[in-house]
């Protein structure tokens, strides 16, 4: 006599909440970092969705739930756009330049197409050009034109009308593309540039730095007032920044250095270690041919380095 196999046991409320959301993490915190720029506000936020998505799964009794990824991608843009607040209000009070905290980012598996749209979402200088965006033009901008939703799911994210944020897409667009032209250096070119550059600062190569540097070059230095940076401003100018950089190496070397590169907000760059500890981050903006550095990104904030280790 045959038996058949008993019916598999249904998941639990907690067991499906926890698949479902586990399974949309990966693109959920994409969305809320490109947002805040922030890692660790944006794991804040992803812990204060699943507060609430765990609690609704729990609750039973209500109107189930038929898309839960358009439901979770609702709670975490909205909850980042509350944060945008606070976030707001530590940037008043931070010493020089803000960047975003550096977010390292494996190459894609698959093609370097695939790669290089990848890098271009979450790299460094969109990230800056973003912060000056308003909050909703920045939630606009980061639905549509980075994660390819249409004008209309977007306004169901949001709670406007597809009008509204039509106007809203296309003024962030403009906004942007005006600050950022849309290119992308071919990653090995990126990796040899960015080696040059940091050989040339570790060596104290004035003539090699200067000839890899634009001469409209702009560096960026975040050291949120608790570790050494390169000023309380950007700074511009070729000779100014090489001066600067060589001088700062050769007088203040980083003990036990070691330089290892990464993929940092999907861009090849450097992460410099003093000993074991990440000391600093550098990421390289290139021009459009790819042969000279024209934005340069370092970060030493310790707070914004612990996660690389």
């Amino acid at each position: 006599m045959s038996h058949s196999p008993p019916d598999p046991v249904p998941d639990s409320p907690a067991e499906t909440a926890t698949r479902v959301f586990v399974d949309h993490r990966e693109l959920l915190f994409s969305i809320v970092y490109t947002m805040l720029g922030s890692v660790v506000d944006t794991e804040d936020v992803l812990q204060e969705a699943w507060l609430a998505w765990d609690a609704r799964c729990r609750a039973g009794g209500g109107e189930p739930i038929g898309n839960p990824r358009a439901y979770l991608v609702r709670v975490v843009v909205n909850r980042a756009l509350a944060r945008r607040e606070s976030i707001s209000r530590r940037r008043e009070e931070y010493v020089g330049p803000w960047l975003p905290e550096p977010l390292a980012t494996p190459p894609s598996p698959n093609d370097v197409a695939d790669g290089v749209v990848r890098g271009e979402s979450v790299s460094m200088a969109l990230l800056v050009v973003l912060e000056t965006l308003s909050p909703l033009e920045r939630a606009v901008f980061v639905l549509h034109e980075v994660f390819g939703y249409s004008h209309p799911e977007v306004a169901g994210v949001l709670g406007r009308s597809a009008s509204a944020v039509r106007q809203v897409a296309h003024r962030a667009r403009e906004h942007v593309h005006a600050r950022r032209p849309r290119y992308e250096a071919d990653p090995r070119v990126r990796r040899q540039v960015t080696e040059r550059f940091v050989a040339a600062v570790v060596g104290g190569d004035i003539e090699a730095l200067i000839r890899v540097l634009a001469p409209d070059v702009a560096l960026w230095a975040d050291g949120g007032g608790k570790a050494r940076a390169a000023g309380t401003r950007s700074i511009q100018g070729r000779d100014k920044i090489a001066r600067l950089l060589i001088g700062d190496a050769v007088r203040r070397p980083i003990p036990d250095l070691s330089v290892r590169y990464e993929h940092i907000n999907g861009e090849p760059s450097a992460l410099l270690l003093s000993g074991d500890t990440p000391y600093a981050v550098v990421v390289l903006d290139l021009t459009a041919d790819g042969t000279q550095v024209c934005g340069i990104y370092t970060v030493t904030n310790p707070d914004k380095l612990s996660h690389l280790g």
